[in-house]
């Protein structure tokens, strides 16, 4: 096994004791759980003090326009049309269009049977197009059927794959075999860029979510991403700081910059900001860009909407105002 590289940057060689991590499934082990253990009381206490931090209105307004422009605007059901797809498409370059300042989203995510779609729709933007795939949600199949579904997805267009991990074999310590899928997706993204999902709620520990975290980032994925949306809990404060301290020690033993991706339960402007202070205080403040942190919450982006005009008329605007996902 080896590290692969990113889609962000031509990454350096990796320091020898990460190099000898991916050397073989004993190595991979030893090195896993030789990650420090996370104090479960010390994360989730930082994580409540620093979601009591509160910031000025001018700052507010600035922190609503970064969450807006970190938010893949995501559609995710059986029942998602091309017309569906087209009008998400229109509320990620416009999401207000009597506001025309209001800045545009990251990206917009679907089904691979939908990414042509987007990419007519987007086509010129600079908005993203991702794509879940590897038989998203369960992720259970085999890899020539989550290879054809990143393939389906990146031949269509693609500029961002959303893959799931076996939790399976991470759960049994078949870390190995998660290590090489991981690799192999990123293989077959090409220039697309990889977020990598754990789906936390399903890791059990704090712990797991260290090591899964890292092994994804060894494995070559440019994200790290908590959770589908279809699983309870998703997201959670306490398990991005986890997450965010991932990339952060990641960037310290490297030089590469990676991204998170905290996703589903997120709905209120003011969950939003207790993110962003997260990223601020436990990454750095070059995270706060869209390169880098994504909020995986389609139903956000109508709350933020719907505070920023606040901020700038000085009254609550209605939720008639903005259009409902």
């Amino acid at each position: 096994m080896t590290a692969s590289s990113t889609a962000t940057a031509t990454p350096s060689p990796l320091p020898a004791a990460l190099a000898d991590a991916t050397r073989d499934d004993a190595s991979l082990r030893r090195f896993l759980h030789g990650l420090p253990g996370v104090d479960q009381v010390g994360v989730e206490q930082r994580a409540a003090g620093l979601a009591t931090r509160s910031i000025k209105k001018a700052a507010k307004l600035w922190a609503i326009d970064t969450a807006i422009s970190m938010v893949d605007l995501t559609t995710l059901e059986g029942a998602d049309t091309h017309g569906k797809v087209r009008a998400l498409a229109a509320k990620a370059r416009r999401p207000d269009p009597e506001r025309p300042d209001t800045p545009p989203v990251a990206a917009v995510c679907v089904y691979p049977d939908l990414v042509a779609t987007a990419v007519e729709a987007l086509t010129g933007t600079g908005i993203g197009v991702a794509s879940v795939a590897t038989a998203f949600p369960s992720g259970r199949s085999s890899r020539e059927v989550k290879l054809a579904d990143v393939k389906l997805a990146v031949d269509a267009g693609a500029t961002e794959v959303d893959m799931v991990i076996d939790r399976g074999a991470f759960l049994e310590g078949r870390y190995g075999r998660v290590f090489e899928e991981i690799q192999a997706i990123k293989a077959a993204c090409g220039p697309a860029h990889l977020k990598v999902i754990l789906e936390t709620g399903e890791l059990a520990t704090y712990d797991n979510v260290r090591r899964a975290s890292w092994l994804a980032l060894l494995a070559g994925g440019d994200f790290i991403k908590t959770s589908t949306g279809k699983v309870s809990p998703a997201a959670t404060l306490p398990v991005t700081h986890v997450m965010l301290q991932a990339v952060h020690d990641w960037h310290a033993a490297t030089g590469e910059l990676r991204g998170v991706k905290p996703a589903g339960g997120i709905r209120a402007t003011k969950d939003a900001i207790r993110y962003l202070v997260a990223v601020h205080e436990v990454a750095g403040e070059q995270w706060l860009t869209p390169k880098l942190f994504r909020f995986g919450a389609s139903s956000l982006l109508n709350d933020l909407l719907l505070q920023r005009r606040t901020q700038l008329d000085g009254h609550y605007s209605g939720p008639d105002y903005v259009t409902v996902d």
